[in-house]
């Protein structure tokens, strides 16, 4: 279930993709621990990371859609094998993650976009080893789009100047090339268009955050821009920002994983051989429960967020339930994962903090994540707007397989108008419900009884709609829904072990009781309200014999089974 880079094969993978993860397990082990920490204490930028990237033409293989590549047949942008190598380096290091995520951003409306002259430019900048920036947010306004003061002046025969500046921009330091949003000076129409570091014009004031990767600052004053460097305009500049975002968001999931997955290891490998009192940690019956919630957690984090792929992958104008999918793995996964630290923080205690171990990074970087690419608020607020479809108003679907073929996924760059996100509907989520008899389950199904019937008979009021700090805990719950739902149609594909399913749900039906409790104090709630809430806390079903194996096969199993290189 979790990614041990020392043992992974990557055989679900092409040969060519199977390479590519290798020789980034093996980039990273060959640096080692005590190196890949220095250089983070130090606040080195990794330009062995962005040579090693270059030359294994990694970002240019991965990142490339094929029609741009089409002399090289292992050259696609394919969200499957993305994933794996999101979790890669969300497990070694978020610093190198991030140059991945945000060059995806960069590249988005460049890809989006209709301008084939710079589409070609930017492939053969990846062949160059170039990285990319996604200039969206502004010091003064962060991501309200709507308030840009990013300005394009047009002077006419398709030449412009662009003034105004970005702040908190990644790579934007040493980027190929920044995908900047703004607005037309004289219609106030939005406008996507590519810039340059390494132009005169382009002053890089700072890197804001104390870090080994760069989060810039930047300013454009009077930088001349002409049409061959446009990449959208008016409305279709809109939606290739939130729709990039739609594509970008999706890797914090990865690499909230990859993070609390190498700090797992650390923790059981410390506590395993840690003796206190005359035993060893791992033999204290809390220290048991902490261990098995962490790993619950942690695997369900991964069986959703893959099962999110498919639906990502098989996406099309007919069916955008990727849309709710999406924001739950960029907000859902992190939030889990912080949990899945804290917990394993319990465990580990004082030796969290030390300069010698990964831990020390996973708690620190593992916060960064649900506060990226949209805050956990703004995506629980788009993930609220499905939520009367989802419940009441069920489609059918042709069923999604699982989606492991290596194909590009074209309709990330053709996904069409933003609107409409309340039109769109979802399947029925009784059905993989219904079919699972487990006891948690059970439990579970009965609070998603309560729930439905806390919608239908004491709804939100219109004073409360407009309340998000009620609405927020109400889409606490739909998504742990949703959440339970993906976990199922997983657990039907890969028919994975039932104590692992009952243990997700163990702790899926205490989440739920605890978010019921949270609306039953909100200080607006009405007495009927209360009343429902109650009917929703359940206790999850005890069973020692399967906790007992649960710790022995799937937690205390992981004992040494993985280090990483000193």
């Amino acid at each position: 279930m979790l990614l041990n880079p020392k043992t992974e094969t990557f055989d679900h993978l092409d040969p060519a993709s199977r390479e590519l993860m290798k020789k980034t397990v093996a980039f990273f082990e060959n640096k080692g621990k005590a190196k890949l920490k220095e250089a983070s204490h130090e606040r080195i930028w990794y330009a062995d990371f962005i040579d090693f990237l270059k030359d294994n033409q990694v970002f240019a293989k991965l990142l490339t859609p094929s029609p741009y590549a089409p002399d090289d047949p292992d050259t696609r942008w394919d969200s499957f094998r993305n994933c794996d190598f999101n979790e890669i380096l969300g497990f070694y290091n978020l610093s190198h993650w991030y140059a991945w995520q945000v060059s995806i951003l960069g590249l988005g409306p460049i890809w989006m976009s209709k301008n084939e002259k710079i589409k070609q430019k930017t492939a053969q900048m990846l062949k160059d080893g170039g990285i990319f920036a996604f200039g969206l947010s502004e010091r003064a306004h962060g991501a309200d789009l709507y308030s840009s003061e990013m300005s394009l002046t047009p002077l006419g025969d398709g030449k412009y100047v662009a003034d105004g500046g970005k702040y908190y921009i990644g790579n934007a330091n040493k980027a190929a090339l920044v995908s900047t949003f703004g607005k037309d000076s004289e219609t106030d129409d939005y406008v996507f268009f590519a810039v340059s570091p390494e132009h005169e014009n382009y002053d890089l004031i700072q890197n804001v955050v104390d870090w080994e990767g760069y989060v810039a600052e930047y300013a454009l004053n009077s930088y001349p821009i002409t049409d061959d460097d446009i990449l959208e305009y008016g409305r279709e500049a809109w939606d290739a920002a939130l729709n990039t975002v739609n594509v970008g968001k999706f890797n914090l999931g990865w690499g909230a994983i990859g993070i609390c997955t190498h700090a797992f290891y650390e923790a059981i490998n410390h506590a395993s051989h840690r003796n206190l009192y005359g035993k060893y940690v791992t033999d204290f019956p809390h220290i048991k429960q902490l261990f098995v919630d962490a790993y619950a957690r942690l695997a369900a984090m991964k069986l959703f967020s893959q099962r999110a792929t498919d639906y990502f992958r098989s996406a099309s104008a007919e069916d955008r339930r990727y849309l709710l999918y999406n924001p739950m793995v960029k907000m859902k996964v992190p939030t889990q994962g912080e949990e899945v630290i804290n917990l394993l923080w319990d465990v580990i205690a004082a030796r969290g903090f030390e300069k010698d171990v990964y831990f020390e990074m996973a708690a620190t970087d593992i916060r960064s994540l649900p506060k990226l690419e949209g805050t956990v608020h703004v995506n629980m607020a788009l993930i609220i707007k499905f939520m009367a479809n989802y419940f009441f108003n069920p489609a059918e679907f042709p069923e999604i397989p699982k989606r492991e073929d290596p194909a590009d996924d074209e309709f990330l760059f053709n996904q069409g108008p933003t609107k409409g996100l309340g039109k769109i509907q979802f399947h029925d989520y009784n059905i993989a419900y219904n079919g699972i008899d487990m006891p948690n389950v059970n439990v579970f199904k009965e609070q998603i009884k309560a729930f439905t019937d806390f919608l239908v008979n004491a709804a939100p009021s219109k004073e409360q709609a407009q309340n998000i700090d009620f609405l927020l805990t109400i889409g606490e719950l739909f998504t742990l829904v949703a959440y339970g739902q993906l976990i199922i149609e997983k657990y039907n594909i890969e028919k994975f072990d039932d104590d692992l399913l009952e243990q997700i749900f163990d702790f899926m039906v205490r989440d739920f009781s605890k978010y019921a409790l949270e609306v039953f104090y909100k200080r607006d709630s009405s007495e009927k309200q209360q009343e429902m809430c109650l009917k929703m806390l359940r206790k999850p079903f005890v069973d020692y014999d399967r906790f007992d194996r649960f710790w022995k096969n799937h937690v205390y199993a992981l004992r040494d089974t993985y280090e990483m290189n000193k």
